[in-house]
This record gives C-alpha cells, sequence and structure tokens, in this order.
C-alpha cells in the first residue's frame, strides 16, 4: 500500500490529458511528478504552461512514480497498461479502457498476476452528480431509454460513434441491471465519416429489461439523458444539464413532497409524487481521480474497476458487430 503522497506520473496531454493534469496538482492525495507525451513540441508548451517536469520517454516517468494516469489515444492503452502493471504500478485508464477486446482480456489476465494493484477506468458518468444524485433509491429498472447526442466534431470520428459516444451510457446500464445481456440488436449510419455517426442499439437483459439507446454526433443540439422505468417508479437523469427527476406512485399523501398528484386507477386511490432530488456540485473528473487516489491509500473498492470498463467495451463492439452485418446485408442485396 503506498504512503501519502501518492506519486503519479501522466501519460497523454491533449485535450482531455490537460484537463487531468490540471485537476491532478489539485488532489491532495497525489504528488505529480510529470508527464510524458511523444510530441516534443506538444510537451514542452504545456511543460511551461503547467510548471509541470515533461519527460523524455514513458519509461522514465515509470521510473519516479507509483500510479500512472493514461489519457492518451485508445490505440495506445493496451500496451502501455501492460509496461505499467508489469512495473507494479497503480493504473488509470481513460474510456474505452482498450482498443480491442483481446487486448483487454490480456489486460484482465495480466491484473490477475498484479492483483495488488488498483486498476480504475474513466468512465466519469458515474461520477455525474445528477447520477450520483439517485444513488440511494432502489433502482431495478425495466426498461430504460437513452439518447446521447452532440454536435459535429472532427475529433474522435476515427472510431464509431459508439465507442466514441454511446459507451458512456453502456457503462451506466450495465451497473444498473443486475442481469446478463441476452440479446443485442442494433442499426447505424455512417453519415460523415467512415464509420457510424449515428447509431441505435436495443439490449435485451436475462431478467427482462430492456434498454433502447441513441448516439449521434451530428445533432444540431447537445443531449445526455437516460430515462429509466420500473414498477411504481419513472426517473430521469440528464448528465449534460446535471438534473433528475423522480415520479413515483405512494399509497398514502406526502405531506414533504413537493408535488403531488391524486389519482384513482379503479381499484385505489394512490398519489403520484414528484422529485427533484438534490444535485450536489462536483467536479466528476476530479472526483473520480481522488477516489482513485483514495483506493490506493485505504485498499478501499474501485467503483469503475478494469471488469467494468471491459464489460462496456464488450457490449460496445457487440453492437459494433450488428451495425457491421446490417451493412453487409444492405451491400449484398445491391450486387
Amino acid at each position: 500500500m503506498a504512503s501519502s503522497p501518492i506519486r503519479i506520473g501522466l501519460l497523454g496531454v491533449g485535450h482531455l490529458g490537460k484537463i487531468h493534469l490540471k485537476l491532478l496538482k489539485e488532489v491532495s492525495d497525489f504528488q505529480l511528478v510529470g508527464f510524458f507525451d511523444p510530441n516534443p513540441e506538444v510537451a514542452k508548451t504545456v511543460s511551461d504552461q503547467f510548471d509541470i517536469k515533461a519527460f523524455s520517454d514513458f519509461e522514465a516517468l515509470l521510473d519516479e512514480v507509483d500510479a500512472v494516469d493514461i489519457v492518451a489515444p485508445t490505440t495506445q492503452h493496451f500496451e502501455c497498461a501492460k509496461r505499467s502493471l508489469q512495473r507494479g504500478k497503480h493504473l488509470f485508464v481513460e474510456k474505452p479502457v482498450t482498443q480491442t477486446l483481446e487486448e483487454a482480456e490480456g489486460l484482465i489476465k495480466l491484473h490477475h498476476q498484479y492483483s495488488d494493484l488498483k486498476f480504475q477506468v474513466g468512465h466519469v458518468e458515474r461520477f455525474n452528480p445528477a447520477f450520483l444524485a439517485v444513488q440511494d433509491r432502489e433502482l431495478t429498472p425495466m426498461f430504460i431509454e437513452g439518447h446521447r447526442l452532440a454536435m459535429y466534431n472532427p475529433r474522435g470520428t476515427d472510431v464509431s460513434v459508439v465507442l466514441d459516444l454511446m459507451i458512456h451510457d453502456l457503462d451506466v446500464v450495465l451497473s444498473m441491471v443486475d442481469s446478463p445481456v441476452r440479446e443485442i440488436s442494433a442499426s447505424g449510419v455512417a453519415v460523415v465519416s467512415d464509420s457510424p455517426d449515428i447509431a441505435n442499439a436495443r439490449i435485451e437483459f436475462e431478467n427482462g429489461c430492456v434498454a433502447n439507446l441513441t448516439a449521434s454526433r451530428i445533432s444540431i443540439k447537445n443531449m445526455r439523458r437516460l430515462r429509466f422505468f420500473q414498477r411504481n417508479t419513472y426517473l430521469a437523469v440528464d448528465f449534460l444539464q446535471k438534473q433528475a427527476e423522480v415520479f413515483r406512485l405512494s399509497d398514502a399523501p406526502e405531506e414533504a413532497a413537493p408535488m403531488k398528484f391524486e389519482f384513482n386507477n379503479g381499484k385505489k386511490t394512490q398519489w403520484l409524487v414528484f422529485e427533484q432530488p438534490e444535485v450536489k456540485e462536483v467536479n466528476s473528473i476530479k472526483m473520480e481521480l481522488e477516489e482513485f487516489g483514495k483506493s490506493i491509500l485505504t485498499d478501499a473498492p474501485i467503483r469503475v474497476g478494469l471488469n467494468a470498463g471491459y464489460q462496456a467495451l464488450r457490449v460496445a463492439h457487440e453492437i459494433v458487430d450488428r451495425i457491421q452485418e446490417g451493412f453487409d446485408r444492405v451491400a449484398a442485396n445491391n450486387q
């Protein structure tokens, strides 16, 4: 177990990497030793801007740290995570955890050999204040509907919108539905890039729950919203606006409820209660980094571990495969 402060290094100082760099300097459990970025011009600029050491290579960085925060392109995740584990370093890896399932499976096998090392995956929506605001609810959803829409940005279009955007909602849904996936159907369209820019997936679970998710990066507006339906309760989480709403049935009028409506369903009188849970202001990225540090120091469980990252990636790839099968059928019919 590491002593405080934990010496940590950062890999990759692109757009998100610079955000991590800034926040790591603010987390008291960490001592940010420095970073490595393969682009020397970018490294010098960021080093001067943040007054932090830029290492000449990744191995030199590993020599000086207890933990590594990997915010490099996904194609580099596997090799850098592998080298970090083999050098005995705790790991925080941005989502998706790896580019391929085989790589993720390789890291799982390797991590078994270094089980004392913490491995966290950066699925940041688990730390969204609106989602945190409903964690005390008894949630057993049987239907989930999600929309994650973004205005066009060339950054990220080298991969499918499923791996770019939808994977956020996949992780949240899989964390809430305590049942194996039974069947997946999906469709998508490549509109402005070479991979799907809009996709819809229907995920059926063994317990009967169904999740219908849509992701698009060619929308005229931004939206990040999930709605959960279960017996006697409807719950909406707006990840973008950081708001949550709960509608639930009650057999008795609740004086403390902010809003309620009486109705009779023909059998008995009930009350439909509307609530807006308090959403506390938090920096989600900073919070996940703080939890990473606490887990190292206190051996606390990781909220979003390597297996969770793998499961989200597995479902994402199956969705991508279903979409590709649809493309192949269309191509075959047009021959």
